[in-house]
């Protein structure tokens, strides 16, 4: 179950955004071109200037609806993140060398295109993403500069300044929209993580030899993710809950196999081996953890391509799946279970690097050397703790 699941939420909301600026570039840009050039010809911005600009702005139309099938297609393929970048990048420049080629050599007073370029700075702020925003006031600012320059007039000012004053105030909504943003994720992060903590609760009743033992997988398989460099730390959220729920699978375990203190029979460890299965169907559907729904289907897959359920060998089990499973292998070892009290992490350490190449990762076996220190200092931390709240707890 390699799922490339992305975030259907997100993807519509930006769909149904370029959307939104697609209908409103189309609408501003042709009905102030019909005003300026054909029903209001005559005011002074237009004066001696030829309608439209020389014929320059047909170009621009056929340009611009050229880029309605491409922006079709984008939208279509679920990547319209691009189409506001390619119609800004577009338009600016095609504005620029419309206006340089207007107004060089040419006594009519500077007025800036299209009213589109205000509505582009105003609406940047809907799609919450700094980059675009930064692209859009910057952009504007360059091409008036540019041209400015290029046509020696001063009267670039004004619209500068428009721009300038349109810049700060979607400013102020951008940071008003993204402030509210992370408030809302913030807090979908906190109930998502407490109602995971909560099923692990419920589980570790079934087992109370794994008690702690998801939150202890989930701390060591983020240090040795964060050393990969692969990630960014937001992406990891979705990895840490996946990581939390690797044993949900095992709420369909009988109790006794679970808690069983001698040797599983072939039948039970069979049945042993359907619980990353289980717990990938259970989560599927969850958002916030489908991302990385194969880090539970796939952690207990080896190297060599011995392991379950599906036997996949070397890189066909994804990154973080192998990351996780050295993380639950060790924490396994160090832990106590019904079967055979915990090892010294000095020994699983060496477990741990016996089995690279074979049923590890042996790049990762590497990072895992590297991060042990960190590894066993949360190890002692966490066990320390541990005693502590139970002696405390032994003396009320």
């Amino acid at each position: 179950m390699q799922n490339q699941h992305r975030s259907s939420t997100f993807l519509n909301e930006e769909k149904r955004t370029t959307i939104w600026f697609l209908w409103l570039f189309y609408i501003i840009y042709f009905v102030y071109d019909v005003f300026y050039f054909y029903i209001l010809p005559d005011n002074p911005w237009s004066e001696g200037l030829g309608l439209p600009t020389f014929g320059f702005n047909y170009i621009m139309y056929v340009i611009m609806l050229v880029l309605l099938p491409i922006s079709y297609y984008l939208i279509k393929n679920n990547t319209p993140g691009s189409i506001k970048y390619i119609y800004f990048i577009t338009f600016t420049l095609f504005n620029i060398v419309n206006d340089i080629w207007v107004y060089s050599g040419n006594d009519a007073p500077y007025g800036s295109g299209n009213v589109i370029e205000i509505v582009i700075v105003l609406f940047a702020p809907i799609f919450v993403n700094k980059k675009f925003f930064n692209l859009v006031v910057l952009g504007t600012i360059l091409k008036f500069i540019v041209v400015g320059l290029a046509i020696q007039d001063t009267l670039v000012i004004l619209p500068l300044l428009m721009v300038g004053i349109l810049a700060m105030i979607a400013y102020i909504l951008l940071n008003r929209f993204l402030s509210y943003v992370s408030a809302v994720k913030n807090s979908y992060d906190k109930q998502l993580e407490g109602i995971v903590k909560g099923i692990i609760a419920t589980l570790e009743l079934k087992d109370p030899y794994t008690r702690g033992h998801s939150e202890r997988v989930a701390q060591y398989a983020m240090i040795l993710a964060r050393e990969t460099g692969e990630y960014k730390e937001e992406d990891l959220k979705s990895f840490y809950y996946a990581c939390l729920l690797h044993d949900i699978g095992k709420v369909h375990i009988p109790d006794y196999i679970l808690t069983k203190p001698g040797k599983l029979s072939a039948e039970e460890f069979d049945l042993i081996k359907t619980h990353p299965r289980v717990g990938a169907d259970a989560v599927q559907q969850v958002e916030g953890i489908a991302d990385n729904i194969d880090v539970i289907y796939h952690h207990h897959e080896r190297w060599d391509g011995k392991g379950y359920p599906d036997g996949l060998e070397g890189e066909e089990t994804h990154l973080l799946p192998r990351v996780t499973a050295i993380a639950d292998a060790f924490d396994a070892m160090t832990s106590s279970r019904s079967y055979r009290s915990a090892l010294p992490i000095e020994e699983a350490y060496n477990q741990i690097i016996s089995g690279k190449g074979t049923q590890f990762d042996p790049k990762l076996v590497d990072l895992f050397e590297k991060v042990f220190p960190s590894w066993a200092d949360y190890h002692n931390n966490y066990y320390n703790k541990d005693e502590n709240l139970k002696e405390t707890a032994t003396r009320n």
